[in-house]
């Protein structure tokens, strides 16, 4: 007869010992979500440039190097937020005064931005700047140009970017503060002035 050692079997042990499965690694969509989510935060309260990538990790719980494997870098998180925000419809063009207004209380709040820098940026070829000029198109020149078309004035194309080089003019010299009277203004005293001048490049 074999005797007892008294201690618990060695197989029933194992069982009884069983693992803690280790925690879930957070998957690529959500941490991508949650990135995207404390950037249109951080962006909103500081702007852009005031915003560095390692308080947006951060603040979304995920490692910063992540921005640059699932965005990037910083400019094209920015301009992820930015499409998030507005949609993915056709905006209004800058004509129409409640666009102009928009845009203008958004970029008082949080300054010009990659797309408005990358107006007066030296024309290099890089992916970031290639995206801010894109972005700089789809939603400010492109919306311009269809009203001019479709109002059969002459070069409808050049008369859309002069519009827009003067909007992201106003927009960098009030963000640069330049013009103290100007970077002083009210969006909305301001707001009739900048639209009669975008106006002039339609003929009346």
């Amino acid at each position: 007869m074999t005797a007892s050692s008294g201690g618990p079997d060695r197989a029933g042990g194992a069982e009884a010992r069983t693992e803690p499965a280790p925690p879930r690694r957070r998957d690529a969509a959500r941490s991508r979500e949650l990135l995207v989510q404390a950037a249109l935060e951080l962006f909103a309260e500081r702007g852009y440039d005031r915003t560095t990538t390692r308080e947006i990790g951060e603040r979304a719980g995920v490692d910063p190097a992540l921005i640059a494997r699932y965005f990037g870098g910083k400019t094209q998180l920015y301009l992820a937020t930015v499409r998030l925000e507005l949609g993915n419809e056709t905006p209004a063009d800058l004509l129409e005064e409640e666009r102009l207004r928009t845009l203008l209380v958004r970029l008082t709040q949080r300054g010009p931005g990659p797309p408005f820098q990358s107006a007066v940026l030296p024309g290099d070829n890089t992916e970031v700047q290639q995206a801010s000029r894109t972005y700089l198109y789809e939603r400010v020149v492109d919306p311009l140009r269809e009203r001019f078309t479709a109002e059969r004035v002459d070069r409808p194309q050049l008369r859309a970017e002069l519009a827009a080089a003067a909007f992201a003019g106003v927009v960098l010299a009030r963000s640069s503060g330049a013009f103290s009277e100007l970077a002083a203004a009210d969006p909305e005293e301001l707001l009739p002035l900048l639209h009669g001048l975008l106006a002039a490049s339609r003929p009346s």
